[in-house]
């Protein structure tokens, strides 16, 4: 929804002086994404992180840090915040281990807003997401757990692959899943929306995404679309997407 007010605006040039705040969450945004709107907007950002099961959100990151990512401190823009007072957000290995700071594991969260009969013995929510927590105490979504690419024995965050992709100049929207690979396991598939009047290669955003994160991580496959399959509340319908790419690369 983001997306399309930014480039209905960014067209159109329409302003719209009665915005005073956009709050935003249920799924990730680009750090390029969100740093244009908030210089087209102008307005307060504030994101929240939590889930029907937590009874809403349990970690906010504010206009303040907005402003602040927006205006180099980029690290700020890939963080979901910190956890409010009254919970508890931990990240833990395969075992139920708590990690150390900045590793990456599933997301845990415990307190009197989690519904009950849902946690383990010690009070923990698994919540399927895959993060970390930085130096700072704010939560970083790495992605969701079903959503991790295992390609030649590495696990690799589709997410990840989607923000290079999307720093792109010639990009509009992309989706990144895995496909069934007789060598790799899977292979990492990007389903690519070009911006309007671009034509990006294949081998040119293979040869971007090389630029920006590590070279195992780069999409095997490209596959241009005109528009990504979406859900009823405005989320790229990743499921529908696999299902296209595994019939494509097959």
């Amino acid at each position: 929804m983001l997306h399309a007010l930014l480039t209905y605006i960014e067209e159109s040039a329409t302003r719209l002086p009665t915005l005073r705040a956009i709050a935003y969450g249920s799924a990730a945004i680009p750090a390029d994404l969100l740093r244009r709107a908030i210089a087209a907007l102008d307005v307060d950002f504030h994101q929240g992180y939590g889930m029907t099961e937590t009874g809403g959100n349990v970690t906010f990151l504010g206009p303040d840090e907005h402003r602040a990512g927006a205006a180099g401190d980029l690290a700020l823009l890939a963080t979901a915040g910190r956890p409010h007072g009254d919970v508890e957000v931990g990240i833990v290995d395969a075992g139920g281990s708590a990690v150390v700071p900045d590793e990456v594991g599933e997301i845990v969260v415990r307190g009197a807003q989690v519904a009950p009969g849902l946690t383990d013995a010690e009070g923990w929510l698994r919540t399927g997401d895959v993060g970390r927590i930085d130096a700072d105490g704010r939560l970083v979504v790495v992605d969701r757990l079903k959503d991790v690419i295992v390609t030649g024995g590495e696990n690799v965050s589709s997410r990840e692959v989607e923000d290079a992709l999307s720093a792109h100049p010639d990009v509009d929207m992309a989706a990144v899943v895995g496909v069934p690979d007789e060598y790799w396991g899977e292979a990492i598939c990007a389903v690519v929306v070009a911006r309007t009047g671009r034509h990006p290669s294949a081998d040119d955003l293979i040869a971007h995404v090389r630029s920006r994160i590590a070279a195992f991580k780069r999409p095997r496959h490209v596959i241009f679309v005109d528009s990504l399959p979406m859900t009823t509340n405005g989320k790229v319908d990743k499921t529908a997407v696999r299902q296209r790419a595994r019939h494509l690369t097959m």
